[in-house]
């Protein structure tokens, strides 16, 4: 569904993307891991149009990603992003959240669109938080509403960016779950990400960057258990057993 082809992105002199290859299928899990810095996040950015990469081509059910072009507006509303730091309103609670895009964006009718945010929280374990503001929300509560606010978009598939970082340990495990059951439904899902044990449980595939270059990819149990890149061996072996 998603292609990268030879895709290059510099800012100024310096290269942050140096040539990817790779792809996303429909209803696949793909994990990019790699140490900060390596270009996971802007290679992300890339195929939603949030950042511009001057080489290569990123196609989404091949129509080419072009951040410049009038089609870009139509490829956001098929491919939704959840960000590290939740994005929400803070001026509007939970359910006017998620609302907000379907309404202005989709041209839901209201009454349409709150009731499919309100089963869509519900979805993600919020029936009891529809109308707090995100300040009286937790942060992976704030993060669960992120999830639907993607989700209400009815997106084809959804990236994530670090989607666990900003979060106390405690609340990592209620947003890896709602992904759980995301990646059970089939939901195509890119996902940057730090989490090794959520990458080999639940990834069909994941992509190791480093220098902003695909240093070895592969299926996630292989990648993840029996690396045969030594950088790739070296960053595994420091996330997991940390000094």
């Amino acid at each position: 569904m998603i292609r990268f082809e030879a895709v290059h992105k510099s800012y100024g002199r310096h290269e942050v993307l140096k040539g990817i290859d790779a792809e996303v299928g429909r209803g696949q899990v793909v994990c990019l891991i790699g140490p900060s810095g390596s270009g996971k996040s802007t290679l992300l950015r890339c195929v939603n149009g949030l950042e511009t990469y001057q080489a290569g081509q990123i196609t989404v059910d091949g129509v080419p990603v072009d951040a410049t072009a009038p089609t870009i507006h139509g490829l956001r509303t098929r491919v939704s992003m959840v960000f590290q730091r939740f994005n929400l309103f803070p001026h509007r609670s939970a359910i006017e959240n998620v609302m907000e895009g379907p309404i202005h964006v989709l041209k839901e009718k209201p009454a349409e669109a709150r009731a499919h945010a309100a089963a869509l929280l519900t979805r993600v374990g919020l029936a009891d938080k529809m109308d707090a503001a995100p300040a009286a929300l937790s942060g992976g509560q704030q993060q669960r509403v992120a999830i639907a606010r993607a989700l209400a978009m009815r997106p084809d598939a959804i990236l994530f960016d670090e989607p666990t970082s900003a979060l106390d340990p405690e609340m990592v495990g209620e947003v890896l779950q709602v992904m759980r059951a995301l990646a059970d439904e089939h939901m195509t899902m890119l996902v940057v990400t730090h989490e090794i044990q959520f990458a080999r449980e639940v990834a069909d595939a994941v992509l190791f960057l480093d220098g902003g270059r695909i240093v070895e990819q592969g299926p996630a149990d292989a990648v993840l258990r029996n690396p045969t890149h030594e950088r790739t061996q070296d960053f595994l072996r420091r996330v997991t057993h940390p000094v």
